[in-house]
């Protein structure tokens, strides 16, 4: 072969070669094909009941790949593990994350509330995105830790609840930035939760530990104490060291639409009432470890830019309602029956059900000026919450606008907490009194303290377990 031949054969080989390489992946695979390199590589823990919702949520966005799977129970977590049978899975998170790490890109969490922020906070000081589910932490300080943490290490998150991506809220919003109801005078949210027991004793008789659940690992950071019946897998939220009671399961729904709308962040004070269990003539129970079977508390938030002064959040649950609204038909359902949010102005009140679906304005036999559509919606509305994440985490840390990230959600789920924190407060038995029932709350924001009642601090920052401890500094 001459010169000007061998030079000819190497240009049209480089041109065959280049032709080769420039071809899209996702040609090469076929119709409908994603490359592994587009798909965000997912960890979970906590696959069963909502844990194995969420997983299938995120799987439904078609841009993920449930790579691992973790559950202390692997009853629980038998229809995950079928589901998705190339997921490798665990038992242990620590393991899983330690292992793993390199082949995860980010990570799911639907456990039992006191569990929430040992597991994220390890994922992100790995620099792996975040879902969790709500509320996102189990006390003020674990709330305020994972705020400051989001970030820290510059991740994407998304706390799970997904009426922040439903159409409702961004409707309230245009209404109430169009004037319809006029100035913010105060906000109502409420639930006919718990539908678990509450207001009870511990359990005295033990159980025996079921053979597909590590007790152990499911009670993490909690004190170790002996299994009992029913507490697993869905009663723990009415008992204090794993749950956060009727507030915290439903008020990250209820009381998002009113936080975001309004730009609301740390309260400034709060008070409490509890229902009381009476056990005897005259002889009240007294039930430390149990949430109490109702509660009505009343937070301060701080003047924000869209309010014209303090604003004053009431929530109530255990079926307890606020009074029906006078603009409110004698047959029209309050809310969705047992949830619900009212949110009152100077000229007008909108009224919405759970997650803030089916807003309207009151009266509803008034005609009002239509609002032309002003904020974005979510595909898929509150279905389309996991999907968000999900398009978030391929599209990198602050890229994408998430309907419910730390910088929302932390502050929304710290003052649910501190609500909480009022509540225990108030059913905090002192030489045979309840010093804490009679009294509002003042908060110091900066150092997380009540200023007025020192016995309700020890809420603020639990004790963990030895070798559970959850480590975090500002």
């Amino acid at each position: 072969m001459n010169n000007d031949s061998r030079r000819d054969f190497i240009k049209k080989a480089a041109i065959a070669a280049a032709g080769v390489t420039i071809v899209p992946r996702h040609v090469l695979g076929g119709s409908g094909f994603r490359a592994p390199s587009d798909m965000l590589q997912v960890a979970s823990i906590g696959v069963g009941g909502m844990g194995g919702s969420d997983v299938n949520k995120i799987f439904q966005s078609n841009k993920a790949n449930i790579a691992y799977l973790c559950d202390v129970d692997k009853a629980r977590a038998k229809n995950s593990v079928e589901k998705f049978p190339k997921a490798k899975f665990y038992t242990d998170f620590r393991e899983m994350l330690d292992k793993e790490a390199q082949h995860i890109d980010a990570v799911s969490i639907s456990t039992p509330d006191h569990n929430h922020a040992i597991q994220t906070l390890a994922a992100m000081e790995l620099g792996k995105h975040v879902y969790v589910q709500k509320p996102l932490a189990h006390d003020v300080w674990e709330a305020r830790a994972l705020t400051h943490a989001a970030k820290k290490y510059k991740v994407v998150t998304q706390m799970g609840n997904q009426g922040a991506s439903g159409d409702g809220v961004r409707q309230m919003r245009e209404w109430i930035d169009a004037g319809l109801i006029g100035d913010l005078v105060e906000v109502y949210a409420w639930t006919d939760r718990p539908v678990w027991p509450q207001g009870i004793a511990w359990p005295s008789q033990k159980a025996a530990i079921p053979s597909t659940l590590d007790w152990d690992k499911w009670l993490g950071t909690a004190p170790y104490t002996e299994y009992f019946d029913k507490l697993v897998p869905f009663n723990w939220r009415g008992w204090w060291p794993y749950g956060t009671g009727a507030l915290g399961d439903m008020g990250c729904h209820n009381l998002e639409a009113p936080f975001s709308i309004y730009g609301l962040q740390y309260v400034k004070d709060v008070q409490a009432s509890v229902g009381s269990v009476y056990v005897d003539e005259f002889k009240r129970g007294y039930f430390p470890e149990s949430c109490p079977p109702s509660s009505a508390v009343t937070m301060t938030f701080p003047k924000t830019a869209k309010t014209k002064g303090d604003v004053k959040v009431h929530w109530m649950d255990g079926g307890i309602q606020p009074p029906r609204p006078d603009e409110l038909g004698a047959n029209e359902k309050f809310g969705d029956g047992g949830n619900g949010i009212l949110i009152i102005g100077t000229k007008g009140k909108v009224l919405a059900d759970t997650y803030a679906a089916n807003p309207r304005l009151l009266p509803t036999t008034k005609q009002y000026k239509k609002v032309a559509e002003k904020y974005q919606r979510v595909p898929g509305g509150s279905n389309g919450h996991w999907a968000q994440w999900v398009e978030g985490c391929l599209a990198g840390y602050g890229n994408m606008e998430m309907s419910s990230p730390f910088e929302i959600a932390g502050p929304l789920t710290e003052a649910l907490l501190m609500a909480n924190l009022a509540i225990r407060g108030a059913d905090l038995k002192i030489d045979n009194k309840y010093p804490g029932r009679s009294l509002k709350l003042l908060w110091d924001n900066t150092n997380m303290r009540v200023t007025n009642f020192d016995e309700a601090n020890q809420f603020v920052k639990r004790t963990y377990r030895p070798g559970w401890e959850v480590n975090y500094t500002f």
